[in-house]
């Protein structure tokens, strides 16, 4: 199973992220989406799994939670805007994947046998950060996820 993940779009859905996400089976935001057509976009393209962040503050994303847990591709995986307002063990609660956005740097670890995966930000550039998102495999052979960067420079 393909998963897309994106964060932190602020509003701005880029031609270069839905070509990289055409495909997929499910798509997961981790928060700071800035309007609701993005997840109309994005809902073009897969199903969409999507949680409000620290900019989601409009009526319209009351009706996104600000965590989730859920099964996909046979995995557990929890998704919270910023890792730093983790309110659960993964470990504890057997989720296998944590997803989260907020830092708009990218980045990918294993602690405790647990995947932690921030796909960094697709939306508009901020500071110097590089503008990407991540695709991960699911399969019955691990969890593959892969950053990719939509523009370079």
């Amino acid at each position: 199973m393909r998963i897309g993940v994106i964060s932190d779009t602020h509003g701005l859905l880029r031609p270069e992220a839905e070509q990289h996400l055409t495909g997929v089976a499910h798509i997961i935001h981790a928060g700071d989406i800035g309007r609701p057509e993005i997840i109309t976009a994005l809902g073009r393209i897969a199903p969409v799994t999507a949680i409000r962040g620290n900019v989601d503050t409009a009526d319209w994303a009351a009706r996104y939670p600000a965590t989730i847990t859920f099964e996909l591709g046979g995995r557990s995986i929890h998704v919270v805007h910023d890792v730093h307002d983790l309110a659960l063990d993964p470990v504890a609660r057997g989720i296998d994947i944590v997803i989260s956005g907020h830092s708009h740097q990218p980045g990918i670890a294993t602690v405790d046998g647990v995947l932690y995966l921030n796909p960094g930000s697709a939306g508009p550039r901020r500071f110097s950060l590089p503008i990407t998102l991540a695709i991960m495999e699911l399969d019955e052979n691990g969890m593959r996820p892969v950053i990719h960067e939509l523009i370079s420079g």
